[in-house]
């Protein structure tokens, strides 16, 4: 579809600094989707599937849903002797889960959330609820009761020290206690941030705790002394964990207080607290609830970015004191962290489990829940808390025998064609690697996408999906107990279908001038032609040389009886597009006559002192077909205004004297009359009245004051929009007697 433009709009254009275009690479070549790395892997779907520490995809270890509540959401969990409890919101109820997933109520607090939990060997369980936080004491089959009332909002994270004292970390004051087996709490850390918000006792006696609001991993020695390990430039600490050989593993996040408020931050779960002052929150009596929304807001608490960076960090502060990141995510928050033979990453918004092995992030889990609040050492590894809905699940001895992955939406841009899926990886006998495909037009998959074609096994598989600007493929894996085959790189080519250029913009830069490179030095006079057009009647600009095309700008210069002509125009496929210009009379009708072929550029200027004085339109064609096969390339056009070819100076008519000053009428058959000035008797140029006020017509009558004394020689030069000029000797009619009109 055509779109015209006005002349203004069109003109516009030359005032713009026109920055170089990187010619793409043409529709013709086939180009290729490629998954060759975790962090491209990472961006599809697991099911059964772990992300090897070298970016690779195999069957994971077996991961089992143990039990699923009728809860809204599960906050804590804690290791029983023969099972689990967890904790949850917005009821605020304690749970004991058996190993077969038979749940029993054990607790129903006043408050709506169980943020934290700690069960000691016996099965006695500690149960830390919020908002107007409280500690309650839970015997094995025996009934909860009061324990500690820190007179805090927020119950974070219970722990056990090492010398057997309970230690609870709070908030919104910052304050981490030390519980006596008779619940009398003493405060050993009293913080400047908002919240204390997880603990790992160490087994030397000191105690690691992380912050909210200032994002410290603070150390808290034998004899009290506390000291800062770690200041992160997010502002909350969410997890700590200890491996064997003294090294620190501390999740930093992004949103403060990641619990606190509405979690508007990165979906996490939280609970907004009660006015100060007010009455202690109880459930069920318009108390403001846990709410889980999935975006990016500011979470509660005060706080924010210390500085831009990823959503979450898993940083390691070694022995020595010093920290490195080894696991970041742009878009997942870290909950949970668990030492387990390797470090144990629990994330959210999407629900995976990490692992860290070889110094690499690798998915061992993709579940159906949207978080990953808690992990528990587990006898064949962890156990894992999920809320978004509450499910505890458990890890097994076993290895998956069939897993699938979904690549994520691949956008190809514009309609295609897909080709082959390539892949290299291992695959024992009896294992199997089998590939299928779906597109369609929409960017996420609906019922307007194309059904999932059959599965098929190979090793260079050509693709049915249909033309389609999205395509994705799903793999799945099948092997043995123990054995699994692998995938490390999945290549699909697929090739653009070719679409008509588009001419967004096409007109005359204003008489004579002309654009070069932005380095063109005046000096080379390289603005001249080069010669004669041997192949039509007009003298054109010389090219700009291939060494001046790297600077990517232009400038424009003057060049008197010169146009030069304008456009912007793109390809949707990214083709290399050449321009081709013709022209005729505006009146004429019929054939376009040649005036430039095979322009790179988009930008021609030449000498229009070839072409009478008239209107003429200019067509510019765009032409992808260098960039495609034969008989491929489409092509686009554009008319311009009509642009005025004006050789011919402005006419002397009527000249008259009034008083002391002449009038003086112009005209100009093409153009208007833009500048008129005169010099007397030799001197300087001075500029003429518009009798009307405003030189801006073909006719103008121009009054010239006369010097005092009488003038000898007095010239008259009129200029129209062309910059045709002429000079006139009006000295015989400066001398006339006033009134007495002459012709020219």
């Amino acid at each position: 579809m055509k779109m015209r433009h006005s002349p203004l709009a069109v003109l516009a254009l030359a005032g713009l600094a026109l920055a170089g275009v990187t010619t793409p690479l043409g529709a013709t070549e086939v180009k290729i989707f490629q998954a060759a790395s975790a962090e491209d892997f990472l961006a599809g779907t697991f099911d059964g599937l772990s992300l090897g520490p070298g970016g690779y995809l195999s069957l994971a270890t077996r991961v089992e849903k143990v039990a699923d509540l009728d809860e809204p959401f599960l906050f804590s969990a804690a290791a029983l002797p023969k099972g689990w409890a967890v904790g949850t919101g917005n009821d605020g109820k304690v749970f004991r889960i058996d190993e077969k997933g038979a749940s029993t109520l054990l607790f129903d607090a006043t408050e709506p959330e169980v943020f934290a939990l700690w069960a000691d060997p016996d099965g006695t369980l500690f149960a830390g609820t919020s908002p107007q936080g409280k500690v309650y004491r839970i015997p094995p089959g025996g009934k909860a009761e009061p324990f500690f009332d820190p007179a805090s909002t927020y119950i974070w994270a219970i722990r056990r020290a090492a010398d057997g004292a309970l230690l609870v970390a709070t908030g919104t004051e910052g304050k981490l206690f030390r519980v006596d087996a008779k619940g009398k709490g003493t405060v050993i850390l009293d913080t400047e941030a908002t919240h204390v918000k997880c603990l790992l006792p160490m087994p030397d006696g000191s105690i690691l705790a992380g912050t909210a609001g200032d994002g410290l991993v603070l150390k808290i020695d034998k004899d009290g002394m506390v000291r800062t390990l770690y200041d992160a430039r997010e502002p909350e600490i969410s997890a700590l964990a200890a491996s064997p050989d003294g090294t620190i593993y501390a999740a930093v996040v992004a949103s403060e207080a990641s619990l606190v408020q509405d979690a508007a931050h990165a979906g996490k779960p939280g609970a907004a607290a009660p006015p100060a002052g007010g009455p202690p929150a109880v459930k069920g009596e318009g108390t403001p609830v846990v709410t889980v929304t999935v975006g990016e807001g500011d979470s509660g608490g005060g706080g924010g970015h210390k500085d831009s960076g990823p959503h979450s960090e898993v940083v390691a502060i070694a022995p020595s004191g010093a920290a490195e990141t080894v696991g970041s995510f742009s878009g997942e928050t870290v909950f949970d962290l668990l030492w387990q033979d390797r470090l144990w990453v629990a994330t959210g918004l999407e629900g995976k489990l990490y692992s860290l092995r070889s110094g690499r992030m690798q998915v061992e889990k993709d579940t159906e829940e949207r978080q990953l609040v808690a992990l528990l050492p587990g006898a064949a590894g962890p156990v894992i808390a999920a809320t978004n809905a509450a499910t505890l699940y458990r890890t097994t001895a076993k290895t998956e025998t069939d897993g699938t992955y979904t690549s994520a939406v691949l956008d190809a841009q514009t309609v295609a064609r897909f080709g082959v899926l390539r892949w290299r990886g291992e695959a024992q006998p009896g294992a199997t690697v089998a590939f299928s495909f779906r597109s369609g037009m929409s960017a996420t998959p609906d019922r307007t996408w194309g059904a999932w074609s059959p599965a098929v096994e190979g090793h260079e598989i050509a693709v049915p999906a249909a033309a389609a600007r999205y395509v994705q493929w799903r793999v799945e894996l099948k092997g043995q107990e123990g054995s699994s085959p692998r995938l490390r790189v999945a290549e699909l080519s697929y090739r653009q279908e070719n679409q008509k250029p588009k001419i967004e913009a096409f007109g005359s830069l204003p008489p004579g001038q002309i654009l070069v490179p932005a380095n063109f030095n005046p000096t080379n006079q390289v603005f001249e032609p080069v010669h004669p057009n041997r192949e039509g009647i007009f003298t054109a600009i010389a090219p700009a040389d291939d060494a001046d095309e790297g600077s990517g700008r232009l400038k424009p210069l003057w060049k008197l009886g010169y146009r030069s002509l304008r456009w912007k125009a793109s390809d949707p496929n990214g083709d290399a597009l050449r321009y081709r210009l013709t022209f005729r009379p505006a009146e004429a009708e019929g054939a376009w006559l040649p005036l430039a072929e095979d322009l790179k550029d988009d930008y021609y200027g030449f000498d229009i002192a070839s072409l009478p004085d008239g209107l003429y339109r200019f067509r510019l064609e765009a032409s992808d077909a260098k960039a495609n096969d034969p008989g491929q390339g489409l092509a686009a056009e554009e008319v311009s205004p009509a642009v005025v070819v004006d050789h011919s100076p402005p006419a002397l008519g009527k000249v008259r004297r009034e008083g002391k000053r002449l009038l003086v009428t112009l005209e100009d058959s093409l153009s208007p009359i833009r500048a008129v000035e005169s010099s007397a008797d030799g001197g300087e140029w001075r500029p003429a009245t518009a009798v009307d006020g405003l030189f801006d017509g073909q006719r103008e009558e121009v009054a010239v004051d006369l010097p005092a004394g009488g003038v000898r020689y007095l010239l008259l030069r009129a200029t129209d929009g062309a910059y045709n000029a002429v000079t006139f000797d009006l000295s015989r009619a400066s001398a006339e007697s006033p009134d007495k009109a002459k012709a020219p």
